[in-house]
């Protein structure tokens, strides 16, 4: 487990849990090559077959995304393309949602490539904007859809449901299985109704 956030709750929950758990930042490695150099040495360590991003808050580095193509997903709390890209990320989408005046918003489940918020959605859940609700209490509707939402991707990844491609089109990183994902969709989004 890697954060480039020293204080990032993660870091304590996994070293709990008996996780190996690394700060990796331009701090600890003196520049962005050293940032990729150790994410690189990390993933060969760990054999990885997926990067599993989390609040993650910089871009991957391009040495990163060559290593792992098709191979990093990430979550974002808004329906992509809404919403998405440099600068929108947390509360700030949560805001952009209600200045915009949306009834819905919800969670992408996506891979990543070279642009922020662009690579195959792999899964989009809705959760509705009940009226009169801050952004503070909007990002906590939203989080519980993300909660209910990662796993199952993640299971599907592990079950073979969700395969990485070859391909070099952003649009066809995994392969999806259709049955897989009718079933996904067809949850009862656990946040559809506000209780305030």
């Amino acid at each position: 487990m890697a954060s480039n956030n020293s204080q990032a709750g993660a870091l304590d929950r996994a070293r709990q849990a008996g996780i190996p758990a690394y700060h990796v930042s331009v701090k600890t490695e003196g520049s962005e090559e050293g940032v990729s150099a150790k994410l690189l040495e990390l993933i060969d360590q760990g054999s990885l077959d997926l990067l599993v991003l989390a609040g993650y808050m910089k871009k991957v580095p391009p040495p990163v995304l060559r290593r792992l193509q098709n191979r990093i997903v990430n979550i974002h709390p808004a329906l992509l393309p809404a919403f998405g890209g440099p600068g929108l990320y947390g509360e700030r989408v949560h805001e952009a949602v209600l200045r915009q005046g949306c009834e819905t918003t919800g969670v992408t489940i996506h891979m990543v490539n070279e642009e922020y918020d662009e690579g195959q959605i792999v899964l989009q859940r809705s959760v509705p904007v009940p009226a009169g609700v801050s952004a503070e209490e909007l990002g906590r509707l939203v989080l519980a859809q993300e909660h209910d939402s990662y796993w199952r991707v993640l299971k599907g990844f592990a079950q073979g449901k969700i395969r990485p491609t070859d391909s070099a089109n952003p649009s066809n990183a995994v392969a999806i299985d259709p049955e897989w994902l009718k079933s996904i969709q067809a949850l009862d989004s656990p946040t559809s109704e506000y209780s305030g």
